[in-house]
């Protein structure tokens, strides 16, 4: 076997084992309805949305979505209470981006179907906050923080470490596909620009501070994740690199460090690598029996 088909087979190899990370036993199955089923979609094939999550700057963004949501103490809350994120946070992740997928790829029945799943288990989870204040996942103003928190972290991950950043009609025109969905889901209103994205970020900042549960879940999102031993220095740069993103009002109340020298050289650069590699391994090979030219 030449050293390209070697080469194909240890990209197959690693590009299985990070889909079935992310999406779980049934992936393949999913995969294959969700491209596949004929019918109309919400998003044209060259919407900004498609070209964001199909890319692997989406591995970083949603470990730092996952950060920046923790600050809200409801939003924080309703995750303590009500999600086993602990016990099988792979399920929880597979469950996420299989939902990220269906809606942006899907068929618009099946969007809407995964949609009113969604808003049915959040109809379930509601509580009372440690400090007394009563929450509710399907309160629009709860949703949209989860949101904009989500939308701003895939969107910088994609500028950052993206293979083809947007320009800034692409920008806005993320933000305005981002909330079809997030309208479907309760969202009331939700910012259609990226500047609006940023106003609103900022509206909600009061509401935002550091929690036990969401200096635990940082923790145990960077620090203590399930995984094998081969795949712990690669997920501790992804790590790093979600932390580098966010910005230094969000990290003291998490107790994140704040390290910018090394954050735009060091960090920013082995993001990079592990990001390409990751877009690499998730490409399939066809390339196996040609020889180079």
């Amino acid at each position: 076997m030449s050293l390209l088909g070697d080469l194909g087979g240890v990209r197959d190899a690693v590009g299985r084992a990070l889909f079935g990370l992310v999406a779980g036993p049934d992936g393949a199955d999913n995969r294959a309805r969700i491209h596949d089923t004929p019918g109309p979609r919400w998003f044209a094939d060259d919407s900004p949305i498609r070209r964001v999550h199909a890319d692997a700057s989406m591995f970083v963004g949603g470990l730092r979505a996952l950060l920046f949501q923790s600050l809200h103490p409801l939003a924080m809350a309703g995750v303590a209470e009500h999600s086993d994120y602990r016990g099988d946070p792979w399920g929880r992740l597979q469950r996420t981006s299989t939902f990220l997928a269906v809606t942006t790829f899907g068929t618009e029945a099946d969007a809407q179907r995964a949609v009113d799943k969604v808003r049915g288990i959040h109809r379930r989870v509601h509580g009372v906050a440690p400090d007394g204040t009563p929450y509710s996942a399907s309160d629009p103003h709860l949703l949209e923080w989860v949101h904009i928190a989500e939308v701003d972290s895939f969107l910088l991950a994609h500028q950052r470490y993206g293979a083809d950043p947007l320009d800034q009609d692409g920008r806005d025109g993320y933000v305005a596909d981002a909330a079809r969905v997030a309208e479907a889901l309760g969202v009331t209103d939700p910012p259609r620009t990226e500047q609006q994205l940023r106003e609103r970020i900022s509206s909600y900042r009061p509401e935002l501070r550091g929690t036990t549960s969401a200096r635990d879940a940082a923790r145990f999102l960077l620090l203590t994740p399930p995984l094998p031993l081969v795949a712990r220095a690669p997920y501790g740069v992804l790590a790093a690199t979600a932390v580098s993103m966010l910005p230094a009002w969000a990290r003291a109340p998490l107790w994140l460090p704040y390290v910018p020298p090394v954050e735009a050289t060091v960090i920013k650069m082995a993001g990079n690598v592990v990001v390409g590699g990751i877009r690499w391994a998730m490409t399939p090979a066809r390339v196996a029996d040609e020889s180079v030219a």
